[in-house]
């Protein structure tokens, strides 16, 4: 009877640590899915603020190349007025 009782005892005793360690993994799946949560917004957070960096850059190269555009365009006008006062004096000579 004893051996019984200690079988039995033995049994029982592994079924509860069987179904203490299954809550153990449920415990660890959950911290696994908060940390997966958690590196995935970061993550997220990351691309966002980089995705803001290239806006930034490219609006600044976008400023630069216009600056450069309406610097060529004055240059142009400039010489283009330059060559008309010299026609308008050429030909007010000629005259």
């Amino acid at each position: 009877m004893k051996k019984i009782a200690l079988t039995i005892a033995a049994v029982a005793s592994l079924g509860v640590a069987a179904c203490s360690g299954s809550n153990n993994e449920a415990g660890n799946n959950a911290s696994d899915v908060n940390s997966t949560v958690t590196e995935t917004e970061t993550d997220v957070n990351a691309s966002t603020n980089d995705a803001a960096a290239i806006d930034a850059t490219n609006n600044g190269l976008d400023a630069a190349g216009n600056a450069i555009v309406n610097t060529a365009s004055d240059a142009g006008n400039a010489v283009e007025a330059g060559a008309d006062a010299v026609a308008n004096t050429v030909s007010g000579n000629a005259q």
